[in-house]
């Protein structure tokens, strides 16, 4: 256990365990008036609601007749006390820096809202955003949102058939994109794959274009606008749009297995009354503080906490456009020293692969300025934990790691830092008005360290609304299991003290010889050996035991993959978990298929190991050679 340290928690917005327990009953005993307390207190409202929510499952309204805009939130309501206020802090990966005000900031949505408007856009409207991570990105976002234009953001590296699949889907009629961005010091070409999509998608009549590497482009006569010049002409105020509460804000593709991406619903109130609570409950956000989420606005990550929770709440937010190896190993802690940074978010996987390159290179950088580490995308192992908190946050820094999804808009478990005791691992408790428990195959509460499924029985004012177009696929894979409460898809534990261990994804969960096992303890147990940086771990048919472990490691440097090392690791988890759980098989890899987020794509290793093919969606993979290079080592073997 690691409680929170005395200085920090004297200075938190939530100082104790017993002030966040009150926070906590308040929320469960009174959530309709204490969620109208809380967006009457955090968010700005054109007009009052009638009520607070309506729930008739699986669907929900929340601040019903409310109208308000996330723009406005984000910007407008600063300009008073904050408009001197740096609102980002942008540096590109060749080295380029800018820092926007919120003034400045909403000088540039205002004159980028216009432009659209011009262009004959409004309320009901959908765009496509394909950019890169620059501070345009951002504008695109609150210019669509300050008009009422629903916004499906596409991650900048994904191809161009992902990217068609999306504009089809939404029925979109505008993509806002650049020439392209920065990766590693190689131009990623977006206009080039937005012209490959376009072939297919007729019905887009605008396609606006933002100069960033100066590469050649060709603009379609008609069709294609450049950014710059529009918005030379336009003017700098552009009033914000009262919009209902329940007015659709965005839409965000997931991963689907079945090959169809699932396009998330979010709408505006609820949404941003959430995130704006949690920058403040789990960041402990302050008015002096330097923000900085790593995570691309192409995921809900950099959607709820690099855009609408922080510039909610007044932060100033640190946006970087390149790779965290370019031109090396130190380049985030490089902007963390030179920007002073003092909150840094960022992936158990990214922190892995920087444990990889050994303490010398953090230890070259003034990290002084960080008082709160975060981890998002999965949970975290506890040596990986162990390593974050000792190197980068040198015993001092509070670690909030934080369990949410896509689906529900913002953290739902993740410890208050100056109240919640810490354990390594564990994303310890729920946010006020989040009702979670883990429950057996029949719904019921499962005892105490025992696995389940984690459910949210009661619905909270970011979950998502529904899966564009398909409300019939959200009902049956949120809400048909246990009728009438969420189900998240994951397996947890809750333990003696009530901490919520997540144990990754339902099917990560295998059966050994009657011995139900999860992934991600194998993984943690693995990547504590001084040999290993990254573990994977997937069940194998087997015909004796139902399944095998089959695990998938990559190495720290200095070590070799060999016979003994995998006899040796064999050995380890054996000793660690036990002698069921003693792998099958061990296969060493340079690296493991992941997302453009970082996660690692389980189900694949599983496709491989099981069938030797790998099918359904694969559009949010880093690198699409990991899987073909995996699938000819099965061969070989």
């Amino acid at each position: 256990m690691y409680p929170p340290p005395a200085e920090f928690a004297s200075r938190a917005h939530v100082g104790s365990l017993e002030a966040y327990g009150e926070l906590y009953r308040r929320a469960a005993e009174h959530p309709e008036e204490f969620w109208a307390e809380m967006a009457a207190r955090e968010v700005h409202w054109f007009e009052q609601w009638n009520h607070a929510f309506e729930w008739h499952p699986p669907f929900v309204k929340w601040f019903v007749g409310a109208k308000t805009n996330a723009s406005y939130n984000c910007l407008d309501r600063h300009l008073a006390g904050r408009g001197s206020k740096p609102a980002i802090i942008f540096e590109g990966e060749p080295g380029d820096e800018r820092i926007w005000t919120y003034r400045e900031l909403h000088g540039h949505v205002c004159r980028f809202a216009n432009v659209l408007k011009s262009r004959g856009y409004k309320a009901g409207d959908r765009a496509i955003i394909y950019m890169p991570m620059v501070p345009e990105a951002v504008v695109a976002m609150l210019a669509c949102a300050r008009l009422g234009i629903t916004h499906s953001v596409v991650f900048g590296g994904f191809s161009a058939e992902a990217l068609k699949a999306r504009i089809q889907d939404l029925d979109a009629h505008l993509v806002l994109t650049a020439d392209g961005g920065w990766r590693r010091g190689r131009e990623v070409r977006l206009k080039e794959a937005a012209d490959e999509a376009l072939a297919d998608c007729p019905g887009v009549r605008d396609v606006i274009v933002l100069k960033r590497t100066g590469g050649t482009v060709e603009m379609k006569q008609g069709r294609d606008l450049w950014w710059h010049e529009l918005e030379a002409g336009a003017e700098a105020e552009c009033p914000a749009e009262p919009l209902d509460s329940e007015h659709p804000l965005f839409v965000l593709y997931t991963s689907g297995t079945t090959g169809k991406p699932k396009g998330i619903l979010h709408t505006t109130g609820g949404y941003l009354t959430y995130v704006t609570c949690t920058m403040k409950w789990v960041f402990d956000l302050k008015e002096e503080d330097v923000f900085w989420c790593t995570a691309d606005i192409g995921w809900v990550t950099g959607h709820s906490y690099l855009v609408y929770g922080p510039l909610s709440a007044g932060a100033t937010c640190v946006m970087y456009e390149g790779a965290p190896d370019h031109p090396g190993w130190d380049r985030w802690w490089g902007i963390v020293e030179r920007h002073r940074v003092t909150n840094f978010y960022t992936s158990p996987t990214a922190i892995r692969a920087l444990i990889k390159q050994g303490e010398e290179l953090p230890a070259r950088h003034d990290l002084s300025s960080l008082r709160l580490l975060g981890t998002v995308g999965e949970p975290i192992n506890p040596a990986a934990w162990e390593w974050y908190h000792r190197v980068i946050g040198k015993g001092r820094c509070p670690i909030v790691d934080t369990w949410w999804q896509t689906e529900t808009g913002g953290i739902l478990i993740a410890p208050m830092p100056g109240a919640v005791p810490l354990k390594p691992g564990s994303g310890t408790l729920p946010m006020p008005g989040i009702e979670a428990e883990v429950v057996d195959f029949h719904g019921k509460p499962a005892p105490p360290n025992t696995e389940g499924f984690l459910v949210i029985k009661r619905p909270w004012p970011s979950m998502l609304r529904t899966i564009w177009g398909d409300p019939q696929r959200y009902e049956q894979q949120y809400f048909s299991r246990i009728p009438g409460i969420y189900f998240t898809g994951d397996a947890a534990r809750r333990d003696e003290d009530g901490y919520f261990w997540i144990l990754g994804r339902v099917d990560d969960v295998m059966n050994v010889s009657g011995h139900r096992l999860s992934t991600m303890e194998v993984e943690s147990v693995l990547v504590r050996h001084p040999a290993v940086a990254e573990a994977a771990v997937v069940g194998k048919p087997h015909e004796i035991t139902g399944q095998a472990v089959c695990c998938f490691i990559t190495l720290k440097q200095g070590f070799e993959p060999g016979d003994g090392l995998a006899k040796d690791l064999r050995q380890w988890v054996a000793h660690e978990i036990g002698a069921f759980a003693r792998p099958e098989e061990i296969r060493f890899a340079e690296t493991l298929p992941k997302t453009r987020s970082g996660k690692i794509m389980r189900r694949l290793l599983r496709e491989i190991v099981t069938s030797r093919t790998v099918t359904g969606d694969v559009t949010t993979l880093e690198d699409l050679g990991v899987v073909a290079r995996l699938a000819a080592q099965e061969d070989e073997d």
